[in-house]
């Protein structure tokens, strides 16, 4: 079943960048079997969170599916933190 995101129009931008962290931390916590509360947006994917290659790579087709993306190759080296991640989509998503 392939799901897609929905977007609804928000109060703020802000307001969906929130909701963003949430639905990216959820799929996160999911993936790496952390507990959300220790997500945070400083947290480093690799360092903090235990991340490996494998890991990155689902996580990055994850969120294509999710967000209707697309994750340039050359991009995925830069997304150190859960904060890298969530402000690519905001700016992807438009």
């Amino acid at each position: 079943m392939e799901i897609r995101y929905n977007k609804r129009r928000y109060e703020t931008p802000e307001e969906e960048r929130n909701m963003d962290f949430e639905t990216i931390k959820g799929m996160i916590a999911e993936q790496l079997k952390v507990n959300p509360a220790d997500i945070k947006p400083e947290s480093r994917l690799i360092e903090d969170l235990k991340a490996d290659s494998a890991n990155i790579m689902v996580m990055i087709m994850d969120l294509e599916d999710r967000f209707g993306i697309t994750v340039e190759d050359d991009q995925i080296m830069k997304l150190h933190t859960v904060g890298d991640v969530v402000n690519y989509v905001a700016k992807v998503k438009g």
